[in-house]
């Protein structure tokens, strides 16, 4: 009678270490894209949010796989336990880039949009997912801060000036501008449709070319 295997024996750890891990390779023939991490960076009210919906609208109904996170969406969740300081906004990116490599390591499209201030905080988002294999692409999302201002519905910039708002980017805490962008938009300039449409023409050839199976 041939031996059974004991349910021990079936969940062993050892028994895992038969079965493949599904790879980047696979997951890219099965949506026919590979994971990207497109991270959108500006001034409060330059557009950022507004620009992540349309991006995540416009790719959806190309049938890719995105999802897309807003930093307010990240403060009220898994970083509701930060505030303003330099070491709170360091970590509130952190979070939000490692976030992002498990999207894009998942196959996803990861659209981030927080303002992310400081240049050194992007260039460790970028590292991370790089270093994971997965692609980042900076947009920055610029419009001048007079035109921010205008576009100012929540009153933040106008509460920051009368000083009840602390460490406002732009107004009382600074705001590196962008070195190292793969794309700019200027969303003072541009309608949406046209920001939408220059985003996706850089993307065209990172989506091209794989075939879905």
């Amino acid at each position: 009678m041939p031996d059974v295997p004991s349910p021990a024996a079936a969940t062993s750890p050892d028994a895992s270490a038969a079965i493949p891990p599904v790879t980047t390779e696979e997951r890219t023939r099965r949506y026919g894209h590979p994971g990207l991490v497109l991270w959108l960076t500006g001034l409060s009210g330059a557009g950022k949010s507004t620009l992540c919906r349309a991006l995540e609208r416009e790719l959806f109904d190309r049938g890719q796989h995105v999802y897309a996170l807003e930093g307010d969406e990240l403060r009220h969740g898994i970083n509701c336990n930060l505030g303003f300081s330099r070491e709170d906004r360091q970590e509130n990116v952190r979070r939000a880039a490692e976030v992002a490599k498990l999207l894009s390591s998942a196959g996803f499209i990861a659209i981030m949009a927080l303002i992310s201030p400081n240049r050194e905080d992007r260039r460790s988002a970028r590292k991370l997912v790089e270093q994971s294999g997965g692609k980042f692409v900076q947009i920055f999302v610029n419009a001048s801060l007079e035109v921010c201002e205008g576009r100012d519905v929540k009153g933040l910039y106008r509460r920051a000036r009368a000083g009840e708002i602390q460490e406002f980017t732009g107004i009382s805490s600074p705001y590196d501008l962008p070195q190292e962008s793969e794309i700019t938009v200027r969303t003072d300039l541009l309608t949406v449709q046209e920001c939408v449409a220059s985003v996706m023409e850089y993307l065209q050839p990172l989506l091209e070319g794989h075939e879905r199976r």
